[in-house]
């Protein structure tokens, strides 16, 4: 891990964005702490510059509990190679929702799947090394990004310890049944207008879940209207779990 900048926020937190061989990171420390911090690490949809105000809300907000956050790009996404097959796939998937019809799961397959199958090492590698950290301890936390994804770490990630998961993006049929793998207590956040996603798709994947302690957050509105309320509620799971 090479960090190749660092700016102080305003309220103390530390940025810093690193590479790990070719992947794009950002890490978030907080301002005071006597003790290694624990981690949440922050999913997101790909495009970490677009989404870095996001991001740093969030890992601000998790500052304020204590904890570390850190955040890397997907494959595909920003500046990192484009692959052919996935771009293929999104654009069927585009034209089987301009369409109005149901989307085939093998659409869904295609676009999900390999993301999952490269994403996942890449998490845990960068995992290895933020925890090589003085600054950073245990325990783990996943929150939010593509819920494939998010599901897969749970199933193999033994350091992850509690999940906050953003019900959403379309879930292959082998990813419902690797949910059925999940124990990690869960904090699942649902809009129940999300116009781009499946509303019984996410019930179903939230019902196949095999944690003991999961919750589901459903709140009105569409893709981006969650309220403030719900990531409070969010940031106090993790507190529960990981502080």
């Amino acid at each position: 891990m090479r960090f190749t900048s660092e700016r102080r926020l305003d309220d103390g937190v530390l940025e810093r964005d690193f590479t790990l061989g070719e992947i794009p990171g950002v890490l978030w420390t907080p301002g005071a702490t006597s003790a290694p911090a624990p981690l949440i690490l922050l999913g997101h949809p790909g495009g970490l510059d677009g989404m870095r105000p996001r991001l740093a809300a969030r890992a601000r907000q998790s500052a304020e509990q204590g904890f570390a956050a850190a955040a890397i790009e997907l494959p595909g996404g920003g500046d990192r190679p484009r692959w052919a097959a996935a771009e293929q796939a999104r654009a069927d998937l585009r034209r089987a929702l301009a369409a109005g019809g149901p989307v085939d799961g093998e659409i869904i397959d295609r676009l999900v799947l390999p993301l999952v199958e490269k994403a996942v090492p890449e998490w845990r590698d960068t995992l290895d090394a933020l925890l090589a950290l003085p600054e950073i301890g245990g325990p783990v936390g996943f929150s939010g990004g593509v819920i494939s994804i998010g599901v897969r770490l749970a199933v193999v990630e033994p350091r992850i310890a509690a999940a906050v998961l953003f019900a959403g993006s379309f879930v292959p049929r082998a990813i419902l049944e690797e949910a059925r793998q999940v124990t990690i207590p869960l904090h699942v956040l649902l809009q129940w207008d999300d116009e781009g996603n499946d509303r019984q798709a996410a019930l179903d994947l939230f019902d196949a879940f095999g944690s003991k302690e999961k919750t589901l957050h459903a709140n009105m509105g569409g893709h981006t209207g969650v309220p403030r309320f719900a990531g409070d509620a969010a940031a106090q799971f993790f507190a529960r779990h990981l502080g």
